[in-house]
């Protein structure tokens, strides 16, 4: 399976929620989080998106830390089994 795949995997399920998954484009910040999920509630969650068995690059882990430090959730998922898991968490 792709990164790809699980992205849209992603986008789809967040919408059948009735939220937004925004792809994020941060101009000149290296290792920004894939997307922005916004569910009703004011749930907001920054979400990496990887391969099956990847892990995110050093400079990545250093931007989740400092989000994470903020009081902001990122996650990593590398599944449509996580995407499940952290929707049904937050929803």
């Amino acid at each position: 399976m792709r990164e790809k795949s699980i992205e849209t995997y992603l986008r789809r399920a967040v919408q059948r929620r009735g939220g937004l998954a925004l792809k994020q484009d941060w101009v000149s910040v290296r290792g920004a989080p894939d997307r922005l999920v916004i569910l009703p509630g004011n749930q907001l969650v920054f979400v990496e998106l990887k391969a099956p068995g990847q892990k995110p690059k050093p400079h990545q882990w250093r931007l989740h830390r400092k989000l994470r430090l903020l009081g902001v959730r990122v996650e990593v998922i590398d599944s449509k089994e996580q995407v499940d898991a952290l929707l049904n968490e937050i929803t």
